[in-house]
């Protein structure tokens, strides 16, 4: 049923990749002031003054995303099959374990030598989506295997 904790917890991952999707993942400001770098799932910016700027298109982590909220939207649809529901969990955790890997990829072997190397930079709200989405789904799999076994367990009991 769509009433389930295991369907919330798919509610809030798909969420989390909308917040993924529409804020910054992650920022870096210059010592000076005069540099900055931003992330987000279509671009990585460099500011390397106010006139001048330079701009990489990075769409795959955008398709990455849809991709990770289709499966969770279709998991949770098909709240019948919990083998299903809990197999396309899985797939999810590995995609979002992709997903994160490369944004921790871009952020520092590719954007954070680009200047003042010492200074790490900040994740920001958008990044946090995609941890809050992956925690939700881990929670998902967990109850939805939860529910498994208690129908099984009672289907013994017949």
């Amino acid at each position: 049923m769509l009433q389930r904790i295991q369907s919330i917890f798919l509610a809030i991952t798909i969420i989390g990749m909308g917040i993924f999707v529409s804020f910054p993942l992650w920022t870096k400001i210059a010592a000076a002031g005069d540099q900055q770098i931003s992330l987000t799932a279509l671009k990585l910016t460099h500011q390397i003054n106010p006139v001048q700027s330079n701009i990489d298109s990075v769409p795959y982590l955008l398709v990455l995303a849809i991709v990770i909220a289709g499966v969770a939207a279709f998991s949770l649809i098909k709240f019948r099959n919990r083998i299903l529901q809990s197999a396309l969990c899985a797939v999810n955790s590995i995609l979002m374990s992709t997903l994160l890997g490369l944004v921790i990829y871009l952020t520092f072997y590719k954007a954070a030598k680009l200047f003042d190397p010492q200074i790490p930079g900040d994740y920001t709200i958008g990044f946090y989506g995609l941890v809050g989405a992956m925690l939700a789904n881990v929670m998902a799999n967990r109850y939805i295997r939860k529910d498994e076994k208690t129908v099984q367990q009672s289907n013994r009991l017949r």
